[in-house]
């Protein structure tokens, strides 16, 4: 019996739907569909997964709180929008809560699919000792990021400062990644991705590209890998 999908059309026609009534009131009346569509779902893909991440890493954890709550909080935020319309998946490292630690990451909405794995928004301190680690080890830099492997399937993004910070070589050959403030490695994915009955498979394949940079991250804040 061939297996079925994880994710269908449905998923995303509950997501765009949401993203036209983002209330409580269509929320309330849509919540079946939420957890027919969309939690389950995403909740046997993620004990699926565990396997293939036991073999990327032993140190990152796959259960129920890899995935994200669907209810956003609005506190501080001037969109009042109660929902998210998008589902967020994260495998969090072992040490996750002690300190900014490295993870993996899914994303799945409508025309927005993406996979990342690294390190978004370190604190200073996280931030300085990933700085440090390329100036003391460029090579394993070079390797992380550089390597035929990383390159074909994914690419470095997020946010950078405008000069290289202070304390550090404004020559140096990497200035650019010296001036970074998110470490991702990642790339944008066809729905079709998501919908694949192979996900926990190729999702893996996916997150195998990015090894070497987990690796340094994990060596530049001091948790095993």
């Amino acid at each position: 019996m061939a297996a079925s999908p994880y994710f269908t059309q449905d998923t995303f026609r509950f997501l765009k739907e949401l993203k036209a009534h983002n209330d409580r009131a269509w929320f309330t009346r849509n919540k079946g569909r939420y957890e027919d569509d969309v939690k389950v779902p995403a909740l046997r893909f993620i004990q699926d997964f565990a396997p293939h991440l036991k073999k990327l890493s032993p140190h990152f954890g796959a259960g129920p709180r890899s995935l994200f709550r669907i209810y956003r909080d609005v506190r501080f935020s001037k969109d009042k929008s109660p929902f998210k319309t998008h589902t967020g998946i994260q495998f969090r490292h072992d040490r996750g809560r002690d300190v900014h630690a490295p993870g993996y990451y899914f994303h799945i909405e409508p025309g927005q699919c993406f996979m990342g794995l690294g390190l978004w928004h370190p604190d200073g301190g996280t931030l300085r000792a990933i700085r440090e680690l390329i100036v003391e080890e460029p090579a394993l830099w070079k390797k992380a990021t550089r390597s035929r492997k990383f390159t074909a399937a994914l690419e470095m993004s997020g946010d950078s400062i405008s000069r290289p910070p202070r304390g550090f070589d404004p020559e140096h050959p990497f200035v650019e990644d010296l001036k970074r403030k998110d470490f991702i490695g990642g790339c944008s994915l066809p729905e079709a991705f998501a919908t694949s009955p192979a996900l926990p498979k190729e999702l893996a394949r996916m997150f195998a590209a990015g090894t070497s940079l987990m690796a340094f991250l994990c060596k530049a804040v001091g948790v095993a890998f």
